[in-house]
């Protein structure tokens, strides 16, 4: 039986460790930075150290993709990292998946898709034929992907959004819960409504 460690011990640990035991595999112990209490089901949950995480593969259970790209960098070449997907998703055996990426229940991942690595793809998206999907991005519950889209990294995409063929989403983009994407989104931007229509630029937009 494989054997995990989540690093991370809140909302978004509870929902990988769903996974963890749908592919009978086990959850060995928790660390967290600053735990949010002393046990996660029965499970003590440790202060992080390079001897607990170098002995198992590692799941950086965070949400936020800036702070997992930081915890992420933190332990290159400490540990390994696993990549999990829920027994109820559909990934096709023509896409790749990246290290430490995890699928969620009723995701469907369609024909050359290409998933970079610790992305989160949440529960009951589609993700169409031909997309790119850049390393730490989060692709939120209920999105739809419509094909040859890319999403660059550390983008989000909010609960419910859809996103016609041929858009791409720069880098650190958010796109709002709900929104219609018409047309590309320019790196740093948030946007929302449909059709959606930038709210926000950052300094990244204007690069």
């Amino acid at each position: 039986m494989n054997s995990l460690v989540l690093y991370g011990a809140g909302g978004h640990a509870k929902v990988i460790y769903d996974i963890i035991l749908s592919n009978d595999m086990l959850l060995e112990y928790l660390v967290d930075d600053n735990p949010p209490a002393d046990f996660f089901h029965h499970l003590e949950i440790y202060k992080p150290t390079e001897e607990l995480l170098k002995k198992h593969k590692v799941i950086v259970a965070v949400g936020d993709a800036n702070a997992r790209e930081k915890i992420v960098n933190k332990l290159s070449g400490i540990c390994d990292f696993e990549t999990l997907i829920h027994r109820s998703a559909f990934v096709s055996r023509f896409s790749e998946l990246g290290e430490g990426t995890v699928v969620m229940p009723q995701v469907c991942v369609n024909a050359e898709v290409k998933i970079g690595s610790h992305c989160i793809i949440n529960t009951a998206s589609v993700i169409e034929h031909d997309c790119i999907i850049e390393d730490f991005v989060h692709i939120s519950p209920t999105v739809t992907l419509a094909g040859n889209i890319t999403i660059k990294k550390r983008a989000q995409i909010g609960i419910g959004a859809r996103i016609i063929p041929g858009v791409t989403v720069g880098e650190d983009a958010i796109v709002g819960a709900g929104a219609v994407i018409i047309k590309d989104v320019p790196a740093g931007a948030t946007v929302v409504g449909n059709p959606g229509k930038i709210i926000k630029l950052s300094e990244l937009s204007e690069q």
